[in-house]
């Protein structure tokens, strides 16, 4: 099998050729850099095992499926051959929507190049993210597995996927929200703008946030208020408890020292004195102090 361009060079021919009718192509200057164009059967290619997306709306599939079989497939799947059929690189709810509609046959460029294992994950992960396939939570593994299994800087994945590095770090805190709100964000039933404020928040907290804002149909600012009363709240919590645990080391020492009626507070002690002697007897006790 020849190496030709390579197949990352050949994908970015094929990003040209998306923005085309099919019949626009240039199959000479495909062969030439390495692939060519044919009708190859459903039946014998077999989907990439690095695939990163997971979830794809059945619905919007359906459409796809009925478009093609009115219109025909305009853009072309993107597939490398592969011990005796093919192993599909680009285009995999083009295929899907091949298989709902019973179409035997679909175009494909098939680019001839020699890739193992772990370049082709990396190629499967780049493809999608680029293309804006994935849902938010599939974007993060994705952003997640090339940083950290490939070893890609978070410098280059920014150059290569076009995104900030800190849109690349907002997005992979999502993987630490909760398996219900994960789950939540990626049926769509909140945004990726109402699971980021969600972040920090333990399990329970996402949980009862999450179905406020399903069914109250909240906005992302209302939802952050929400969360911001609650931090706040829990700040002042956490210093009312400090106050008191403070005091409370020293209560029992404070209620040996003063034989008066007193009353510990949170920061002070207040005493009472019921005589001018109870008065007299405790600048006493200052001085011996």
């Amino acid at each position: 099998m020849a190496l030709g361009r390579g197949l990352g060079e050949i994908l970015s021919e094929v990003e040209e050729a998306y923005a085309k009718d099919l019949s626009s192509i240039d199959s000479s200057e495909l062969e030439a850099q390495g692939a060519r164009v044919a009708e190859i059967e459903v039946s014998t290619i077999s989907p990439n095992p690095f695939q990163p997306r997971k979830h794809f709306d059945e619905k919007a599939l359906q459409e796809l499926s009925e478009s093609i079989k009115e219109h025909g497939l305009l853009q072309p799947i993107v597939v490398i051959e592969k011990g005796d059929g093919y192993m599909l690189i680009a285009g995999e709810r083009r295929l899907r929507a091949h298989k709902l509609a019973n179409l035997p046959v679909v175009k494909a460029i098939i680019a001839d190049v020699d890739i193992d294992d772990i370049r082709l994950r990396e190629l499967a992960l780049i493809e999608n993210i680029q293309r804006e396939n994935l849902n938010p939570i599939e974007l993060a593994n994705s952003y997640a597995e090339l940083i950290e299994v490939h070893g890609i800087r978070h410098e280059d994945l920014s150059d290569i996927v076009h995104k900030s590095r800190s849109q690349i770090t907002n997005t992979m805190r999502l993987l630490t929200l909760s398996d219900y709100a994960q789950e939540q964000l990626v049926e769509g039933n909140i945004s990726q703008g109402h699971a980021k404020v969600l972040v920090g928040l333990d399990a329970l907290k996402q949980k009862v946030i999450i179905d406020s804002i399903v069914g109250q149909k909240l906005s992302v600012r209302e939802a952050e208020n929400i969360v911001k009363n609650y931090k706040n709240n829990n700040e002042q919590k956490s210093k009312t408890q400090a106050q008191s645990t403070f005091m409370d080391d020293y209560k029992a020492a404070i209620n040996a020292a003063l034989p008066f009626k007193h009353k510990i507070k949170s920061k002070s002690v207040e005493i009472s004195f019921s005589s001018s002697q109870e008065i007299e007897n405790f600048l006493s006790i200052l001085k011996k102090a």
